[in-house]
């Protein structure tokens, strides 16, 4: 039995009733394969549901990126996780699986090596019947295989079977390909999910099961003209395509200049070796003798250790959310909480009687957590009120222990401020004055020779829209010690700058300004 651990959340709470969208994918007379993406622009919703729990996300940045055990794995990198946190995924393609071909959208993710889609045999989880299944008997090449696999993650479970089928990008087929079918998918985290699967791009060393990839397969099957893909990702909100995959080269039409190429260091993700961080043309002095670094297509953000990650956020005026939604349910509902309990109200009902919980008999539960009993669901409300009471009633308890100290309302209120800076994001997750960012300063990234830079609209996050916009920094924290980290992972705010080409054949990365 193939089986990863790791911890991950796929919060992307969007509609359930999801219309079918069309990836057009074919091949030009150049000889390349062009597959068409669609972007889905980050919401509050997918936002707010990556900060359901730190444990989950500490959970998957460990075991992802080797930083704990329980790994089951029969490839040589067995403490690398396969699959990770796709809260912030942005870009899918549509596949073809069978013949005739049944379609599913995809994740491509070049910081996994597996494919794998729900099901038909897929009967007592929910997941699996708001997305697309794969139906074995309704396709002429499909070939039982009939291996177990599973993937673990902290709320739950991936398990399924390998089969064994054609994939289909555009009139590009790939015969004999090993996928997974997953027949259980439980809890809310695909249920939600706006993507059917994920297809790996990443290399054979990381795949669960020691199943060929369908990169692998595509070169071996020589189905196209270079051992080269690329990834241009479109970052114009205003325009509807989301880029393209080319698979066999590049397109010219979709850089400026030259690539600047760098060896593949560590077979598994696409790694290599890359120079020091600027913040305004300044060091930070942390990688100037050198970190890791990983191309993550199936990954938002860009992550690396907290020394610099703090040391940007600070620079650029980040603040963690967190602490700003704890400062706002002081501010607003401060004094009441105060006053309420100075009445003698019975602390567990206080946040209730003011309209952030619902009380379950013995303390305040969030009022999300009630409505999804109803027959109207708003998950982004659900999961504000969920923050706004979790808020709550820590304030309560940290105000009764300052009401027992005998301290005035004025140094209460103030001292709970104080608290509420020091809370933590839960995903490290900070947001910025959307009113500043002209004015912040730019973040360059060392690689090969050349500095990349990225601009303060480049690497902000936009989330809602009108008067109700906020500003999230692109920069979050992960610690991974040595000999694997110092790491960075340079997800879709990177590539989205930079046009990314994964060459298999003379294993390198190359990165060129994006047309």
């Amino acid at each position: 039995m193939a089986s990863v651990r790791g911890g991950c959340a796929i919060p992307l709470l969007l509609s359930i009733l999801v219309l079918p969208l069309t990836f057009p994918a074919f091949a030009a007379a150049d000889g390349l394969v062009r597959v068409g993406l669609r972007k889905k622009t980050m919401d509050e919703s997918s936002r707010l549901a990556g900060r359901l729990s730190e444990k989950e996300r500490k959970g998957w940045m460990g075991r992802r990126y080797g930083l704990g055990a329980g790994v089951e794995n029969d490839g040589e990198d067995a403490d690398i996780v396969s699959l990770k946190n796709y809260m912030n995924a942005q870009y899918f393609g549509e596949i073809g699986i069978g013949t005739p071909a049944q379609n599913f959208t995809v994740i491509f993710d070049t910081g996994s090596s597996n494919l794998w889609v729900p099901s038909s045999k897929c009967y007592f989880s929910v997941a699996c019947f708001f997305h697309s299944k794969f139906k074995s008997s309704k396709s002429s090449t499909y070939q039982k295989n009939g291996k177990t696999a599973s993937i673990h993650y902290g709320t739950g479970s991936i398990s399924g079977f390998f089969s064994d089928d054609h994939v289909s990008l555009g009139d590009l087929v790939v015969k004999n390909q090993d996928f997974i079918e997953a027949t259980r998918e439980p809890g809310v985290t695909f249920l939600v999910a706006k993507f059917d699967g994920i297809l790996g791009l990443g290399f054979k060393e990381i795949s669960v099961g020691d199943a060929v990839p369908v990169w692998y397969n595509m070169v071996e099957q020589g189905l196209i003209k270079d051992p080269i893909f690329s990834f241009w990702l479109n970052r114009n909100d205003e325009e509807g395509d989301g880029g393209e995959i080319v698979f066999g080269g590049v397109d010219p039409n979709h850089y400026k200049g030259d690539h600047v190429y760098v060896p593949v260091t560590q077979k598994g993700y696409w790694q290599f070796n890359m120079g020091d961080v600027l913040v305004d043309g300044e060091s930070t002095g942390f990688c100037s003798g050198g970190c890791a670094a990983i191309a993550d297509s199936g990954t938002s953000l860009i992550a690396g250790p907290t020394t610099v990650i703090v040391e940007i956020n600070q620079k650029i005026g980040a603040s963690g959310v967190v602490s700003q939604e704890c400062k706002a349910v002081v501010a607003q509902y401060g004094q009441q909480i105060l006053d309420m309990l100075i009445s003698q109200t019975q602390p567990s009902k206080i946040c209730s009687q003011i309209g952030l919980c619902t009380f379950d008999g013995t303390h305040g539960v969030s009022i999300g957590i009630e409505s999804v009993v109803g027959d109207n669901v708003d998950a982004s409300a659900g999961l504000h009120s969920d923050a706004m009471c979790t808020a709550c009633e820590m304030a309560v308890v940290w105000m009764q222990n300052q009401l027992r100290q005998n301290q005035t309302a004025e140094n209460i209120l103030n001292y709970i401020n104080q608290l509420c800076e020091r809370l933590p994001s839960p995903m490290g997750e900070s947001s910025v004055d959307c009113a500043a960012i002209a004015s912040l300063p730019n973040v360059s990234f060392t690689i090969g020779d050349k500095v990349f830079e990225l601009k303060p609209e480049e690497y902000i996050l936009k989330v809602g829209e009108g008067a109700a916009v906020q500003c999230i920094s692109g920069f979050t924290a992960l610690d991974v010690p040595p000999p694997r980290g110092p790491l960075w992972i340079l997800g879709d705010i990177f590539m989205g700058v930079y046009h990314t080409v994964f060459d298999y054949g003379q294993l390198r990365v190359g990165f060129a300004q994006a047309a």
